[in-house]
């Protein structure tokens, strides 16, 4: 009979062969964890919010942005990889001309997860929080963003290091915003 204990775990370098391989996940702890395509409409937010930053980030030279499946190696022994949809990391911590093959290892100033229909509310609040949990560098604040594929809003987090509370603000299509 085989148990939990009899599971090898994996580290981001079978992760790495795994994707080559078509296999589509995230590590946690060495475990794999499969994903599967998120679908057209989730596509199309993760696009437009990749152009919205780009514009700006890109002719200041502020930094990098990544899209999903480029993956953040966030810890070692076992080792856990996740997917931000989309994430900016700052100049200062990935300079604009590196080139990394296989995952960076720093966490990213901005991580922006987009939310299925089926996620819950408790969800993002767990992603946005294990996020926040892995930074190492107490950046003066972090946001993550988590765009609702589902309807005309995005719920975006933020937690000034000040603070251990995760603030959340509600933002419609329309600009408009409302502390939740």
């Amino acid at each position: 009979m085989t148990g939990l204990a009899d599971t090898k775990l994996l580290t981001a370098d079978d992760l790495l062969r795994l994707s080559a391989q078509g296999v589509r996940g995230e590590l946690v702890r060495g475990m794999l964890h499969e994903t599967m395509a998120s679908g057209h409409r989730h596509g199309k937010i993760a696009v437009n919010i990749v152009l919205e930053l780009g514009n700006f980030v890109g002719p200041r030279e502020l930094g990098t942005l990544v899209a999903s499946d480029s993956g953040v190696w966030l810890e070692r022994g076992p080792d856990t990889v996740r997917e931000p949809d989309v994430a900016f990391t700052s100049a200062k911590k990935i300079p604009l001309d590196a080139e990394i093959d296989g995952y960076a290892e720093v966490v990213p100033d901005l991580v922006v997860e987009i939310a299925s229909p089926r996620d819950s509310r408790r969800w993002a609040r767990d992603r946005a929080q294990m996020w926040l949990d892995s930074r190492t560098d107490r950046t003066p604040s972090t946001v993550i963003r988590i765009a609702s594929s589902s309807e005309n809003s995005a719920l975006a987090l933020a937690l000034p290091v000040s603070s251990s509370r995760i603030r959340a603000v509600n933002y419609s299509q329309a600009g408009r915003h409302r502390a939740a």
